[in-house]
């Protein structure tokens, strides 16, 4: 997993509330096996239509939001199904923060796995970044994750919070299996004292 410490991408302004996680990464498109290539079916029902042609009106397909990297959103982003595979179909986008006034709980301890900060603001300041970017007075964010401060390049600034334990694991880049495995030599001796016995029956 990368680590996340400042991020400064361009703004996606996704001006809709209860995106679930079927519109995130439609359920046709979760036959593969690995966590790489759903970027390109990312919001496909919205972003396409029937005919698989870009709808130009959907920002993602609309300049200068094409290339960002932070998604700002509304309340209870990510709900509905628990799958997986919403986040990583951001991340292979591009995404790596996601500002949201609230989430639904599963996606939001699936972006942090995943290596996503979602970002929670007031609903009055993420309605105030909509009208930035809007006015294209806001255009790029700066995410500090060492400081909890987000600023654009011209006033706005803004300052977060982040429970501790996540906050290092981003920081870090340390998913759970590499929090683990920062154990591995005091699980290694623990495996060690194991009986004979026990070894050739159970296998570690």
């Amino acid at each position: 997993m990368q680590p996340l410490n400042q991020h400064r991408g361009g703004v996606i302004p996704l001006d809709r509330a209860n995106v679930d996680t079927d519109q995130i990464i439609p359920k046709q498109f979760l036959k593969r096996t690995e966590r790489t290539g759903f970027g390109q079916f990312l919001f496909y029902n919205w972003r396409f239509d029937t005919d698989g042609k870009p709808e130009p009106g959907f920002v993602l397909n609309r300049e200068p939001y094409t290339g960002g990297s932070i998604l700002l959103t509304r309340n209870n982003f990510g709900c509905g199904s628990s799958r997986e595979h919403a986040p990583w179909a951001l991340l292979d986008y591009g995404i790596r923060v996601v500002i949201a006034p609230s989430f639904a709980d599963i996606f939001y301890n699936n972006c942090f796995k995943n290596g996503i900060l979602p970002l929670i603001l007031p609903e009055e300041t993420v309605e105030h970044l909509f009208q930035r970017v809007d006015s294209d007075i806001t255009q790029k964010l700066t995410v500090d994750l060492e400081t909890c401060q987000i600023h654009d390049e011209q006033d706005f600034t803004a300052s977060f919070e982040v429970e501790p334990y996540r906050r290092y694991c981003l920081l870090n880049g340390l998913d759970d299996i590499a929090i683990t495995l920062q154990q591995e030599d005091r699980i290694r001796d623990y495996e060690s004292r194991y009986p004979d016995y026990y070894l050739l029956t159970n296998p570690v």
